[in-house]
């Protein structure tokens, strides 16, 4: 028997998303995934094999802005020697054929350690949380980053372009539905001009469900707002569809009509998959959020005219976009082991 070990990182909800597009795919394998939090809970209620013992640092946002980038990544330090040993236990004790990670780098180093053959899924070769003092600590994490992923037996990157050393560009990866547009909006009961509010697997993104629902209170057209609030949000808002924490985003932005997000890339690559228009705010001083949301077209600034975006893009036209990211990810990992 054929075991992978998935080490998905718990920091939102988009690596564990993109990774269950990848697993989807594989042929003849056991696959046990190590992660924690909301990642977690989408992988049990999937019935997917799951170990939940990641405890990842929060991100401190006020007002939409990252505060204490140095605290955080100090924080984030402390998280990584306990996933070291977490990991180690874990690996030590299954002795898997594969380790696929991603952006757990801590599982990396311990499998590399015992000579497994691994996998890096990432979009980040190297983090900018910081700047003055703290920059100096950052850019050693980075350089002994940079020294794991040289040591991976193929790193992947969910994006475009050309192959270089060890690093696999597939395109993104996205999860598929076995249902047409028309189908999904009659199974969520669509009907109006529908927009999708969603933030993710954390509570950073509060910021931008309030001021959404604020702006399209004021809109004079009839349009119904899904909200997909995710595991870490009690709070109720008024005049929406609340549905909380969803396993299948991907459906539901494929049978809206725009998406209001957070700058996360696996939310972006499923509404541009499936042709929805989208609205990406980062949460400013989030570098990756930042980067994602400025090849979209998007700036933390652009919060200040949602109403005029929200009106745009329910004009915009549908462009929907193939990918066989996830299928050509999974076969890369399984030719490791061939």
């Amino acid at each position: 028997m054929v075991v992978f070990d998935f080490f998905s990182s718990p920091i939102g909800l988009g690596h564990v998303t993109r990774d269950i597009a990848i697993e989807n795919n594989f042929q003849n394998i056991t696959t046990n995934f190590v992660t924690g939090g909301g990642a977690a809970k989408i992988l049990k209620n999937l019935h997917l094999q799951v170990q939940d013992v990641y405890n990842p640092p929060l991100f401190i946002i006020e007002n939409g802005t990252l505060k204490n980038p140095a605290k955080w990544l100090w924080n984030y330090y402390q998280y990584y020697r306990d996933c070291k040993n977490i990991s180690k236990k874990i690996l030590q004790k299954e002795n898997p054929n594969l380790v696929i990670s991603d952006e757990d780098f801590a599982s990396l180093t311990i499998a590399q350690e015992m000579k497994i053959p691994t996998v890096l899924i990432t979009d980040v070769l190297e983090t900018h949380f910081t700047k003055g003092i703290a920059s100096f600590i950052e850019r050693k994490m980075n350089k002994s980053m940079q020294e794991i992923i040289k040591k991976c037996d193929v790193v992947i990157f969910p994006e475009n372009g050309k192959d270089e050393d060890n690093i696999k560009r597939v395109g993104p990866i996205v999860r598929q539905t076995n249902y047409t547009r028309e189908e999904l909006r009659k199974k969520f009961s669509f009907v109006k001009k529908t927009i999708i509010i969603s933030i993710g697997g954390t509570n950073a993104g509060i910021f931008l469900i309030e001021k959404a629902v604020d702006v399209i209170s004021k809109i004079n057209q009839d349009i119904e707002v899904v909200l997909v609030s995710g595991p870490a949000v009690t709070k109720e808002f008024e005049n929406v569809r609340n549905l909380g924490f969803v396993n299948n985003l991907h459906e539901l932005i494929f049978a809206s009509d725009v998406v209001i997000s957070l700058a996360g890339k696996s939310t972006i690559d499923e509404a541009n998959a499936y042709g929805t228009p989208g609205i990406f705010i980062p949460i400013k001083g989030h570098f990756e959020q930042e980067d994602n949301a400025r090849e979209q077209g998007f700036d933390f600034e652009d919060i200040n005219r949602l109403k005029e975006l929200i009106l745009e893009k329910l004009e915009v036209k549908r462009n929907q976009i193939n990918t066989d990211g996830a299928k050509v990810a999974s076969k890369i990992i399984q030719k490791i082991i061939d």
